[in-house]
């Protein structure tokens, strides 16, 4: 476990029981992933409810999730949105459902297995001690990445590093996405001010818990490239990243974030 040097005044020193825990999942076209996903999470830990957030899904999963949520009453809900707007606002949208209905810590989870559930385990172990706890890829000096072409772990190492240069963010895996919140830094931080929606959202996230106080740690987990239906990456989210950092490194040095 990695830990990242706080701002002063971190929310760290008072931390309060993790008692209800939400993973928010947003599916776009997962139907094949979501039923092998969500009992596998649910095995995890008794604290775990599940929020699903299709994005109108075309191939039919919004109707799996709300079967599977008709299986678990009490523990998987679906949010259900028109229009394909990007991982940023789903998560955003996530995020707001589980503060309102109160629960003590967000987490972040991809629908296609890629984030294993087993390693929920160590990151809400770690979640006790910290605000925020980052699945990461790259602590401590390994890359633990299965099934990656050689071009596609550049890019992500790359980015990482990138983000670390530009923004001053001390996080290993800034890009990754399975990531663990307590509500408190969520509420910290002004949702509606989120700047990015693609692959920048991650690095943005963290950055504005981060300035917010927040005490970081990561944990190592495994990454598995999936193996039924297709990546959301694309050349465009990349693009964006490289000036979109450049952007948050500006709003950081007027006290904006």
């Amino acid at each position: 476990m990695s830990d990242v040097p706080t701002s002063t005044g971190a929310s760290g020193t008072d931390l309060t029981p993790v008692e209800r825990v939400l993973v928010a999942i947003p599916t776009y076209n997962e139907r094949e992933n979501l039923p092998r996903i969500v009992p596998l999470v649910l095995e995890v830990d008794p604290r775990i409810s599940i929020l699903v957030v299709d994005d109108g899904s075309p191939d039919g999963t919004g109707r799996i999730a709300d079967d599977l949520a008709a299986a678990h009453p009490d523990r998987v809900h679906v949010l259900h949105r028109t229009e394909k707007e990007g991982l940023g606002r789903a998560y955003v949208a996530g995020f707001r459902w589980g503060l309102e209905r109160g629960f003590d810590a967000i987490c972040e989870m991809d629908a296609d297995l890629s984030h294993r559930p087993e390693d929920l385990t160590r990151i809400l172990s770690a979640l006790e001690t910290h605000d925020v706890v980052i699945g990461s890829r790259y602590v401590d000096g390994r890359v633990n990445v299965v099934n990656w072409p050689l071009s596609r772990l550049l890019i992500s190492i790359g980015g990482s590093l990138y983000a670390r240069l530009v923004t001053g963010l001390r996080v290993r895996d800034a890009t990754g996405g399975f990531n663990c919140f307590r509500a408190q830094v969520l509420r910290s931080i002004d949702l509606d001010d989120i700047q990015s929606n693609g692959y920048t959202f991650q690095i943005e996230l963290k950055l504005r818990a981060w300035r917010n106080g927040a005490r970081l740690t990561e944990v190592p987990i495994v990454f598995v490239e999936r193996d039924t239906g297709e990546s959301k990456m694309s050349k465009a989210i990349v693009r964006e990243a490289v000036w979109k950092l450049w952007k948050l490194r500006l709003m950081d040095l007027f006290g904006r974030l």
